[in-house]
């Protein structure tokens, strides 16, 4: 297995920019998240790794050797297809077996592999049959099999899970997972749903528009999104986003909205101009002594906590607080906010305003 670094990597089609000056680095062994919107880049991103796609420019760099203008074929990885890409004339052991025979690899070695991937995956039963009649989840075995048995360098995986039910994809996330934890394998795995990427992924790219808008742990993106974009995007309900304008020095602890002071993190600089205070549901405490104030619109119960949707001087808030706080549709009650969970974001820009709490927000824009 590999470490695959990229660098300044970008690619056109014609006058359309898919990719723009891509940077990132996905350590050995690593299970990584490409994730972002329909058409942000990321599987443009995944084909050139994969060689599919040569970059227009920058470099990619597999196991140390940069592999940029070199076609598929000499690049050592395995790509795993949304719709499989299974033979339909083939028995499951034939499809696992197919790209180890065509490379004349001897018939007991094949046996052997074919073999060893079937146990991984829990498909021995399954060898001799024809794969047009396997359910979904079975099909994705055979089209992981089939990966597993070339012992490539790394992994490529494009949203492998997106033709199956919601229930199953969340039973196959977990298998592949564990998959990946046995065999210890780099994997780059790509996706638009954020709950699958915070599951699974050890690393995430955000992109969007063909940027690479952060990189970093599930955790670091959820608690220091580097830009407004990625806190809306990750996150259900996404962070709140309260605009503003004002002027606040390195020492400031509060800012005025609506004429209330709301607690901040310290900042690194003082800013001046329009600005965000941004908060995730969970931060918010609904209390009656606290002084900013919005009135109750909606609520959405969910078990052990409740969706509260309040409409502020500054905008909507939703707050995500216990089932059995009392939340009635009509009252007016205070919001109160933590400065150490508040996120400033600069209007104009849309990047996070580098914090004392949240240094390293920035770090892998």
């Amino acid at each position: 297995m590999a470490e695959i670094v990229l660098k300044n990597v970008r690619k056109d089609f014609g006058d359309f920019t898919a990719v723009q000056a891509s940077s990132f680095k996905v350590e050995d062994g690593e299970f990584f998240m490409l994730l972002g919107p329909s058409g942000c880049g990321k599987t443009t991103t995944l084909r050139m790794i994969a060689g599919l796609e040569l970059p227009t420019s920058g470099e990619i760099y597999i196991g140390g050797e940069e592999v940029g203008q070199k076609p598929a074929s000499q690049r050592d990885i395995a790509f795993v297809f949304q719709m499989f890409a299974l033979y339909p004339h083939m028995n499951v052991r034939k499809n696992i077996s197919y790209p180890l025979v065509s490379q004349g690899m001897p018939k007991a070695q094949v046996n052997e592999k074919v073999a060893e991937a079937a146990r991984i995956l829990g498909i021995e039963k399954l060898l001799d049959r024809p794969v047009g009649g396997l359910s979904g989840g079975d099909r994705q075995r055979v089209a992981l099999g089939r990966a597993i048995v070339r012992d490539p360098k790394c992994f490529l995986m494009d949203e492998p899970l997106g033709a199956l039910d919601a229930e199953f994809r969340e039973h196959m996330a977990e298998e592949l997972r564990a998959l990946h934890d046995r065999m210890g394998a780099t994997t780059i795995y790509v996706t638009h749903d954020q709950l699958e990427a915070m599951q699974m992924g050890d690393k995430i790219v955000v992109m969007n528009h063909g940027v690479v808008e952060q990189f970093g742990t599930p955790q670091d993106i959820y608690d220091k999104p580097a830009t407004m974009f990625v806190a809306d995007f990750i996150g259900s309900p996404s962070m709140n986003f309260l605009k503003f304008h004002g002027k606040l020095d390195a020492a400031a602890t509060s800012v005025e909205l609506h004429h209330q002071k709301l607690p901040v993190p310290a900042l690194r600089e003082p800013f001046e101009g329009d600005m965000v205070y941004g908060v995730r549901p969970e931060h918010i405490t609904l209390s009656d002594k606290a002084k900013y104030r919005g009135e109750i619109v909606a609520t959405e119960y969910l078990g052990t906590t409740q969706i509260v949707t309040l409409q502020t001087h500054n905008g909507d808030v939703k707050a995500r607080v216990a089932s059995d706080q009392k939340a009635q549709v009509g009252e007016t009650i205070g919001l109160a906010f933590n400065g150490k969970t508040v996120t400033l974001f600069d209007n104009q820009t849309g990047r996070a305003l580098r914090s004392v709490l949240n240094e390293g927000v920035l770090s892998h824009g």
